[in-house]
């Protein structure tokens, strides 16, 4: 697709209200461009699957988010702070409601049919995040710095500012008119999707009862799961958020309803915010995004040209633009050959990989983008941007690299840090993107290169961290294999990976594999520290009729071994009425008897903690809370309780107790 055919078919989505067919979608774009129309249908068609950039219905139609969203109604509870400022921050409350290309800043509100005025408000950043963070909680301060220029310069700088101003709702006049109280809402419908323009209607609190939302609760729950099965983790968390809400189905987006805030941080006890590398996302209540050796994971296909289809099958998921970008980067180091691009775009692991067509292909490609570009390239005009562009080329070749080295590596996956390559693709994904903006020589203005230097900054110190936890893990690595050598005595076992739901700790974990379910019992209890007070059984998930997951207990004399022929590779471990704990059986691996814990992360929960919600709000309060709520926090998880400690000796020593 062109430029001007890939603009046209945005366009035509912002103005679909119904559903429409490939060939609607087709007939659009090719008025727009006639140009390269030989496979507009295949790649119109992959465009709107890969990037998800409307919802399907059937085989051959799909429905916009205008479609779905526009006419819709929602509810916004505004805050007591709120309500005695006499104000509203739109931040994140109309997602999925809103066109995800406008800023809260853009959107307008009618009271009455007559629009509601701006105001603003100072305070420090942390006052605001709140109000920003079903966006993603790592870009609420992107989302803040977008409010206006002074926040975007005051951002730019690497430290947190101390004051920043936001974009609010003078709703002075109309708290006052109503008797608003805190508790009232805001039924909100969406009048013109494209525009952002919402319309305000007020319900006063204790109308609804909490059985007349009673579907409406039953049909979120069920839309979310449905969207992190068919999704997984998605590329962001209002991508998640606006496929829950169709998947959910008509009764979601109408009233009655609880706020998307009520639903899920007070109403549910089925979905949480987790870590999701470097940032988060919405998932599974007590269970981790699993991770794998790819940096392909949550990334979108590009749509699909052949370089792309090459680069994407040796696990480069980037665009052609970012191709472009290369070659500019080239021009600026004044090293203007096809080889030198090749060898930074696909470095060695990977250029090892690639066959004489694939080779000729790309070469060819690459010296068309020279002959293009080179002609009205000059070094003068890329003085600014072109130094942000050198590092952010190094940086992508850097994690391309790296994880092409990991993958090849002699290590087992296993032994790795949790999320290790779902960090590094973020690297390269965002990294990408910049790239993708650096790609057509027009050179960005002062306050968006200082915040791509800012960014590539973050990205930059992430992956140094990425890699010190990867010497971390060989080094664990050494120390298990010189464990094991100076024993003695190697058998056949298992290694497992064992997590503590709702937390961030986790071991893995190398036993034999005639150990029961019993004997792994005991080696819980000391990985973590337990005191075995809590009574305890083994669950294996299955899928019943309706696809919801069901726990069937496992006796607790079965083997590893058994539960390995037998494909039974996930399993739960319920300790009392609040703790899981996650049993995934990963490789074949040499052991011994004691078991042997070869990583993990984090010090365990004492168990006669309140479950894993409470221990998160208890380390919150000892780490940021008051001296009296520090000191609670303290009673509860032990006077030196550090919650990052691990010491894997201290676990093989009590392993070697049993």
């Amino acid at each position: 697709m062109t430029f001007n055919q890939e603009e046209a078919l945005y366009d035509f989505l912002k103005n679909a209200t119904e559903p429409f067919t490939l060939e609607e979608a087709v007939a659009y774009v090719h008025d727009a461009d006639t140009t390269r129309s030989g496979r507009l249908s295949v790649q119109i068609a992959a465009l709107i699957n890969v990037k998800r950039l409307a919802f399907p219905q059937g085989s051959k139609k799909w429905v916009s988010r205008r479609g779905c969203f526009e006419g819709a109604c929602f509810v916004i509870k505004p805050s007591r702070t709120e309500i005695m400022n006499g104000i509203l921050i739109p931040g994140h409350r109309c997602v999925p409601f809103a066109n995800p290309l406008l800023r809260p800043k853009e959107y307008s509100f009618l009271w009455k049919k007559k629009h509601i005025h701006w105001t603003g408000m100072e305070g420090e950043p942390e006052e605001f995040y709140p109000y920003y963070t079903l966006f993603g909680e790592e870009y609420t301060p992107h989302y803040i710095a977008t409010e206006n220029e002074d926040n975007e310069y005051a951002y730019s700088e690497r430290e947190e500012p101390a004051v920043v101003s936001i974009n609010t709702l003078d709703m002075s006049g109309i708290y006052r008119e109503t008797g608003f109280v805190p508790g009232d809402g805001f039924i909100t419908k969406t009048v013109d999707w494209k525009e952002g323009t919402f319309a305000l209607e007020k319900i006063s609190k204790g109308v609804w009862s909490e059985s007349d939302m009673a579907d409406w609760l039953l049909a979120a729950e069920d839309g979310f799961k449905k969207a992190f099965k068919t999704l997984g983790p998605g590329v962001s968390t209002e991508e998640q958020i606006a496929h829950a809400y169709f998947l959910g189905g008509k009764r979601m987006c109408d009233i009655p309803a609880y706020s998307l805030e009520e639903f899920l941080y007070d109403k549910t006890d089925c979905i949480e915010i987790v870590p999701y590398g470097m940032e988060t996302r919405f998932w599974f209540a007590g269970k981790e995004i699993p991770d794998s050796k790819s940096l392909l994971d949550g990334l979108r296909i590009p749509d699909r040209t052949p370089i792309e289809d090459i680069l994407y099958s040796k696990q480069i998921s980037v665009s052609e633009f970012v191709v472009h970008a290369y070659v500019r980067d080239a021009l600026y180091r004044r090293e203007a050959s096809v080889e030198s691009v090749l060898s930074r775009l696909i470095p060695g692991p990977i250029a090892q990989t690639l066959n004489s067509r694939e080779w000729s292909i790309l070469a060819d490609y690459i010296a068309e983008i020279f002959a293009e570009i080179k002609p009205d390239y000059s070094v003068f005009t890329d003085k600014e941007a072109g130094p942000i562009r050198q590092n952010l080329v190094d940086l992508h070749t850097a994690v391309v690299e790296f994880a092409a080295t990991l993958r090849k590596d002699s290590m087992n996956e296993a032994y790795l840090p949790q999320q290790v390559f779902i960090m590094l693709s973020q690297v390269q994904a965002h990294a990408a993107n910049l790239l993708d903006e650096l790609s057509d020589g027009e050179e960005p203005s002062e306050i968006t290169l200082l915040a791509m230097d800012n960014a590539y900054q973050g990205m930059f110190d992430t992956y140094e961290d990425v890699c010190s936890m990867i010497n971390d893990s060989l080094s664990a690595f050494r120390k298990s294999n010189i464990y094991l050598v100076r024993n003695g005595g190697k058998q056949k076992g298992r290694l497992l990976q064992m997590g503590i739901g709702g937390t961030e700790v986790w071991r893995r974990v190398i036993v034999p594999e005639t150990y029961t379910l019993e004997d792994i019992h005991r080696v819980i209890q000391k990985l973590f520290s337990w005191k075995d007070d809590l009574p305890h059984r083994f669950t294996c998930g299955n899928a019943s009729e309706n696809g919801e997951p069901e726990a069937a207990a496992i006796e607790s004399n079965v083997t590893i071994r058994e539960l390995n022929a037998q494909r039974m590779l996930d399993v739960n471990y319920e300790y009392g009425e609040l703790w899981n704990v996650r049993i995934i059986i990963l490789s074949p691996e040499e052991s011994e008897k004691p078991a042997l814990c070869v990583a993990g992360e984090n010090a365990a929960p004492p168990e006669t903690i309140n479950g894993p919600v409470r221990f998160r709000k208890d380390i919150f309060a000892l780490e940021s809370g008051t001296e009296e709520e520090k000191q609670a926090a303290g009673k509860k998880l032990g006077a030196d309780f550090d919650p990052h400690f691990f010491d894997i000796e201290q676990c093989n020593s009590a392993l070697g107790e049993m």
